[in-house]
């Protein structure tokens, strides 16, 4: 975002900042779903430079075409373990793995994450990190273990 469209929209009532500031994020989230995100996007593109069908690699893992749809989604059922065998089963190692998740410190996530919001924090839009993948990965970290109800018939 240009520093004029900034300081526009600071003078409108609107506060400009991070997503990871938005959603008030620690350190450590913000790392944790950005690597998810870097890793999601390399698989996929390793993949297709590949030209291997998600069912082709999932068939490799003993796994379903579905969950490495899920994991190329950045699903947040989906684990980091199997998130890292599905890169490491493209035949990645563990410097590749390095280099996907930390390789570049000027990522795309981070010199797209602005967000703007009204004073209230009622609204707001974004570009860069999806505002409701963080969301449902910051309550999947923070979710207390429940209960799950019997189904009734």
């Amino acid at each position: 975002m240009d520093a004029e469209k900034i300081v526009r929209l600071e003078a409108a009532g609107f506060k400009v900042g991070s997503v990871a500031e938005f959603l008030e994020l620690s350190p450590a989230e913000s790392a944790l779903i950005e690597a998810r995100l870097a890793l999601k996007e390399a698989l996929k593109h390793r993949r297709e430079a590949q030209g291997v069908s998600q069912s082709s690699l999932a068939k490799k893992m003993k796994s379903s075409q579905s969950r490495i749809a899920k994991i190329e989604a950045g699903d947040p059922s989906v684990s980091l373990d199997l998130m890292v065998r599905a890169f490491l089963e493209t035949g990645a190692t563990l410097t590749d793995l390095a280099e996907a998740i930390g390789g570049n410190e000027e990522s795309q996530y981070k010199k797209n994450n602005l967000v703007y919001t009204s004073k209230t924090k009622g609204s707001f839009s974004q570009s860069g990190l999806e505002h409701s993948y963080v969301r449902e990965q910051v309550s999947s970290y923070n979710a207390k273990p429940t209960k799950r109800r019997k189904s009734q018939k």
